[in-house]
C-alpha cells in the first residue's frame, strides 16, 4: 500500500485574481499526516482555515468557491488538480485574498513548482477508496453526467458538447496520473465571447485577459459592439467577421478545452478527501455537477468507512498454509487462517474458507450451522499474530497470547459457504512485546465482525 505524501518544502506563486483582479499570493506548505487539504486566509482577522472538502463548496458559477463562516476563497480547482495528480495528500495553502491567482489559466505552474520543491513520503498509509460498483450522478435538465466504474487505477474520460461551430464535440482522456503534466496540466480555462458581457455585469473576470484564458469567438456580432467589448476587456480591437480562438498563445492541443474540463474534474474531485481507484466517464461536466458527484462520493465513503480488501482468488498468496504452519503453533481443528493475500507496513489481509465440514458445526447448531463468535475473534487474532511473527528473525521460538479483547461487534452471522476476508491493522507500534490491533472480517463487501485486541509476544520455553 502507498504512503501518504506532502510537500518537501514551501513555495509561493504570485499573480492577479481572475474575478477580483487583485494582486494575490498563495503559498503551499507541507502538512502532517491525515491533515488533508486546508486553505488559510492570512489576510483576515484570526487567519481562518477552510477545509477543502466538497461540503464547503458554496458556489460553482464560474469556478469552485469554498466558504467557512465569513472566510471565502475561489478559483481553487487548478491548484487542487495539481496536488491531487501529484499524489499529495496533505497540504496547507495560505492565500492573502479571496481567490487563488489565475496565473496562465492552467495548472502547469503549480505542477512545475511541486516538482521543483519535491514530494516527501510520510509514515501513514494512503487511504485509497476502491470503486467496486458503478456510481452515477446525472443532471436531467442539462444532460450532464459523471459515472465512475471499477478499474485498476484512477483514470478519466471526458466528452464536452457546445452549441458552437468553433467548439462542438471534443473528447479528452487521461489513463495515468503520471501523465498529468505532459497531457493535461498546460490546458487553459476558456470562455465564449457571448459570455463575457454577462460575466462583467456580475462583477466577475476583472482579471481576465488573453494571457490567462482561451476566448472563443464563434457567433458574429456587430463591429461596434465587438469594439466596445474589446475596450472593456482592455484588449486590441479585432475584425468582427473573423471567428475563432482569440489568444496571444496558440492552442496547446486541438482539444485543449476538453482537456481543461478534465483538469477541472480532477480539481473538484480532490475535495472528496481521498484518492480514488476507478474510471471516471464525464459527459458535459462543469463545476456544479462535479461538486454534486464529489458530495455523493463522500456520502458513499462514509457509508463504507471500513472497506473490504479487494480479494482476487487468482492472485498468488504471499503466505500459504505451509508458511502459516511455520509461524503459528495451531493445528486442526484450531488453525483458522488458510492463506495470506497481502501484507503492508501496518496491516495484513488473510482468508479462510468456511465449509460444512468444520467440526464446530456439529453442535453449533445442528439445525442451523453458525460459526461461533469466539472463533471468529480467534481467527482475527491468528491473522494478527501472523503479521507480528512474520517480522521476527526466529518466529518459531515465539507465541502470541491475548491480553485484552475490546469493542467486539458482530454485524452478521457466518455460515457454511462463506469466505472470510480478514483485515488486521496494527494501531500502535510493537513495544515491549505488546501489539495493539484492530481487526475486521468481511464476507464479500459486508463487514461481519470487528474488534480491538491486544496481544503479547512471548518467547517459548525450551
Amino acid at each position: 500500500m502507498n504512503k501518504q505524501k506532502t510537500l518537501n518544502g514551501s513555495f509561493s506563486l504570485f499573480g492577479k485574481g481572475l474575478h477580483t483582479g487583485l494582486s494575490l499570493t498563495v503559498t503551499f506548505n507541507p502538512a502532517p499526516e491525515n491533515h488533508g487539504y486546508k486553505i488559510q486566509r492570512i489576510d483576515l482577522p484570526g487567519e481562518p482555515i477552510i477545509d477543502a472538502i466538497a461540503e464547503n463548496v458554496t458556489e460553482t458559477t464560474r469556478g469552485t468557491v469554498l466558504t467557512k463562516g465569513e472566510a471565502r476563497v475561489s478559483t481553487v480547482e487548478h491548484a487542487m488538480a495539481a496536488l491531487f495528480a501529484s499524489g499529495i495528500d496533505n497540504c496547507l495553502m495560505q492565500v492573502n485574498g479571496p481567490e487563488f491567482p489565475i496565473l496562465d489559466g492552467s495548472a502547469i505552474h503549480y505542477i512545475e513548482n511541486i516538482e521543483r520543491i519535491g514530494i516527501k513520503e510520510q509514515n501513514a498509509e494512503k487511504d485509497t477508496f476502491v470503486i467496486k460498483s458503478k456510481i452515477e450522478i446525472k443532471d436531467e435538465k442539462t444532460g450532464s453526467s459523471i459515472i465512475i466504474l471499477p478499474d485498476e487505477n484512477f483514470s478519466l474520460n471526458v466528452l464536452v458538447h457546445y452549441d458552437s461551430d468553433i467548439l462542438f464535440n471534443q473528447y479528452a482522456t487521461l489513463e495515468d496520473m503520471e501523465n498529468f503534466k505532459s497531457e493535461i496540466a498546460s490546458s487553459r480555462t476558456f470562455v465564449f465571447v457571448r459570455e463575457l458581457e454577462p460575466l462583467m455585469h456580475l462583477g466577475l473576470i476583472k482579471g481576465g485577459d488573453l494571457d490567462n484564458a482561451i476566448v472563443i469567438y464563434e457567433r458574429e456580432m456587430e463591429q461596434e459592439k465587438f469594439d466596445k467589448l474589446a475596450d472593456l476587456l482592455g484588449i486590441p480591437r479585432m475584425d468582427a467577421k473573423k471567428l475563432g480562438y482569440l489568444n496571444h498563445k496558440p492552442l496547446v492541443w486541438n482539444n485543449e478545452p476538453a482537456r481543461h474540463k478534465l483538469l477541472d474534474i480532477i480539481g473538484d474531485l480532490a475535495l472528496i478527501g481521498k484518492p480514488l481507484q476507478g474510471r471516471i466517464i464525464a459527459t458535459c461536466p462543469g463545476h456544479t455537477i462535479n461538486n454534486k458527484f464529489a458530495r455523493a462520493m463522500r456520502k458513499v465513503i462514509r457509508e463504507h468507512q471500513i472497506q473490504a480488501p479487494v480479494y482476487d482468488p487468482n492472485r498468488e498468496a504471499v503466505m500459504d498454509i505451509k508458511r502459516i504452519k511455520e509461524l503459528l503453533p495451531h493445528r486442526n481443528p484450531m488453525l483458522l487462517v488458510d492463506k495470506v493475500t497481502e501484507i503492508g507496513s501496518n496491516y495484513i489481509v488473510g482468508v479462510k474458507n468456511v465449509t460444512m465440514n468444520e467440526p464446530f458445526f456439529t453442535g453449533h447448531f445442528p439445525n442451523e450451522p453458525v460459526m461461533p463468535g469466539v472463533l471468529l475473534v480467534e481467527a482475527m487474532s491468528q491473522c494478527g499474530a501472523l503479521y507480528i511473527l512474520n517480522m521476527l528473525d526466529k518466529p518459531e521460538n515465539y507465541s502470541t497470547y491475548f491480553i485484552k479483547i475490546d469493542k467486539v461487534i458482530f454485524h452478521k452471522k457466518v455460515v457454511p459457504g462463506d469466505t472470510l476476508i480478514f483485515k488486521i491493522e496494527q494501531s500502535a507500534g510493537l513495544r515491549h512485546g505488546i501489539a495493539m490491533m484492530k481487526g475486521y472480517i468481511f464476507v464479500g463487501e459486508k463487514l461481519v465482525v470487528e474488534a480491538q485486541f491486544v496481544g503479547q509476544i512471548i518467547k517459548n520455553k525450551e
